[in-house]
This record gives structure tokens, sequence and C-alpha cells, in this order.
């Protein structure tokens, strides 16, 4: 195989393997978003459901991006292991939160798990910066838009505190 197809091949599953995490996260979320999350109340900035979607696309696609950057550093390099292994713990913290949030129907285990997602996100981005500066750079937008669901997942846990909903989501009892 040649290098140039070898490189193609590690980019390609470097974004393929972070779109997989949001296919993953989709599934906890399907459910409850057509049923549970419709009924809760949601504060006046919350974003509607094909921009997000857009949003992590992209997110995922950028983050990919940054893992092929670190990956054409080779094994052999310090700090590489660490830092790929860090970015493998942020991302599956991602899926953990479609879990927690949607899945387990619980804004407030979605918020602690948020929490552990930034602090990952971060790390990941300090250990990529001693690496390649463009591969940390393109981890931010992403650090960003977990700031702003952390707010928009504890704005929905303030809002909604006490309430539950049955099964079908047709109600929200108090």
């Amino acid at each position: 195989m040649t290098s140039f197809l070898f490189e193609i091949l590690k980019f390609a599953f470097s974004i393929l393997l972070c779109q997989s995490a949001g296919a993953i996260g989709a599934i906890f979320t399907r459910k409850s978003v057509t049923t549970w999350y419709r009924y809760l109340e949601k504060p006046a900035f919350a974003p509607g459901g094909r921009f997000i979607a857009t949003i992590w696309i992209i997110l995922y696609t950028l983050m990919g991006i940054s893992l092929y950057l670190i990956s054409r550093k080779g094994w052999s390099q310090p700090g590489v292991k660490v830092a790929v292994g860090t970015f493998m713990a942020q991302l599956s913290i991602n899926v953990l939160w479609s879990w927690a949030f949607f899945y387990l129907r619980s804004p407030i285990a979605g918020l602690a798990v948020i929490g552990a997602l930034w602090i990952s996100i971060l790390s990941t981005i300090m250990k990529f910066k001693r690496l390649s500066g463009a591969a940390a750079l393109l981890l931010v937008p992403y650090l960003i838009w977990v700031s702003i669901a952390g707010y928009l997942n504890y704005s929905i846990w303030k809002l909604n505190r006490g309430r539950t909903g049955n099964v079908t989501g047709e109600t929200i009892e108090a």
C-alpha cells in the first residue's frame, strides 16, 4: 500500500471514528427527543434539533481531522500515545453524556457528565498543543460548543427540577 493511500485511509478512519461516536450517541438520544425531551421546559436560547445535529456533524469532523494530525506524528513520538488516549477518553465521555441525559432522562446526570467532558476536552487540547498547534485549535470550537451545551443542560435542569414525565412523554407532572 502506498504511503499516500495509507494517509487517506488514516484520515478517513479518524473522521469515521468520531462520527461513529455521534451515531452511538444518537441511538441513546433518538427516542427521548420525540418523547421526554419534547415536553421539558427549555430556555429561550435552546437551539432546534436540526441545528444541533448540523453543529455536531461539523464538530465530529473537526475532531477527526485533529486526531488525524496527531496520528501523523507517529506512535513513537513522545506524548502521542497519551494524547490519543486522552482523546479517546473524552470521545467516550461524549457518548456517555447522551446516555446520561437522554437515555436515563436525567439532566442532573447529564450535568455531571458534561462537567467531566469539558475537563477532558481541555486536557486533550493541552496534550494536542504540545504536538500540533493546528490539532489543538481544531478542538476549540468543540470546547466552546460543550460550554454552551453545559449551560443549556444546567438551564434545563433548573427549569425542570422536581418534574417528571411519563414514558410516552404526553404529560409532565408537577
